[in-house]
């Protein structure tokens, strides 16, 4: 009787076991959770060394969520190339730190699909003048630009930027609309103004889309601009940006915080 009992539970095991390996690996269990979001970093830009920061930044406060992340830099030998383009095809929230770069055709053509996709992005910095040239200059033959973007995905205008600060001047003070501070971005926050490295954008006006949630401003200078909003009016897709990103800011809880929050928030995810 006993023997017969523990054949039982051999075939019975067998059977889960191959039922279990039965499914596909990129197919939902039941019970167990799907995959992951995926998060792309695209990075190409020289003046505030987010090849450096945000991965690092991903490392310590994405990765530790449960985000995936592929990080995508250009070419150091061509800055206009940005090979891996392919992984967008998967992902779930598109990351740019660009500056004044024009792709080749196909690159930005993969880079527009993405976006008219109605898939969320995030921009921090320069992504306010990521596919475009100073002045308007044409790209290279067989590159493209694409120099609304601000305007139409960030729902921005990038006009330049004040001095940036130098030792003994004004420093920069940025601080939530208290107005908008129910707002999931904000979660976390200090509620009184802090200084950060960045030099202030200048962005004002922002697009009728566009909901300011941080301001601004040179000490003692008039007057102070938006330093991150979201934006939900381009192909539907969530989008959140700051003009912050200085090397200095990444060593800010309140700045990563912020950071955080608009990558959740640009998600549809619950804020951490």
């Amino acid at each position: 009787m006993n023997r017969c009992v523990g054949r039982a539970v051999v075939i019975l095991t067998c059977l889960v076991l191959v039922a279990w390996n039965g499914w596909a690996e990129d197919q939902p269990i039941p019970g167990r959770a799907t995959a992951a979001p995926h998060v792309v970093l695209l990075i190409g830009e020289d003046e505030y060394q987010t090849d450096r920061t945000l991965p690092a930044f991903a490392k310590a406060e994405l990765t530790t969520r449960g985000l995936r992340v592929t990080t995508l830099h250009a070419d150091k030998s061509d800055p206009n190339n940005f090979p891996g383009l392919e992984a967008l095809a998967t992902a779930d929230l598109l990351v740019v730190s660009v500056r004044r770069r024009t792709p080749p055709a196909e690159q930005l053509g993969k880079i527009r699909a993405y976006v008219e996709s109605g898939r969320p992005v995030a921009g921090i910095r320069t992504a306010s003048h990521a596919f475009s040239l100073r002045n308007n200059q044409p790209p290279p033959a067989g590159h493209e630009a694409w120099p609304e973007f601000d305007a139409e995905v960030l729902g921005g205008h990038y006009t330049g930027h004040h001095p940036a600060p130098e030792a003994g001047s004004p420093p920069t003070l940025v601080w939530i609309r208290q107005e908008r501070n129910d707002h999931a971005i904000l979660a976390g926050l200090p509620n009184e103004p802090f200084p950060v490295g960045s030099s202030l954008y200048k962005t004002s006006p922002l697009a009728a889309s566009a909901d300011a949630l941080v301001m601004g401003q040179v000490q003692g200078v008039e007057p102070s601009e938006p330093i991150a909003w979201t934006n939900t009016d381009y192909k539907g897709g969530r989008v959140f940006y700051t003009s912050l990103g200085h090397p200095d800011d990444f060593k800010i809880a309140a700045f990563r915080k912020l950071l955080v929050n608009g990558i959740f928030w640009a998600l549809d995810k619950p804020v951490p």
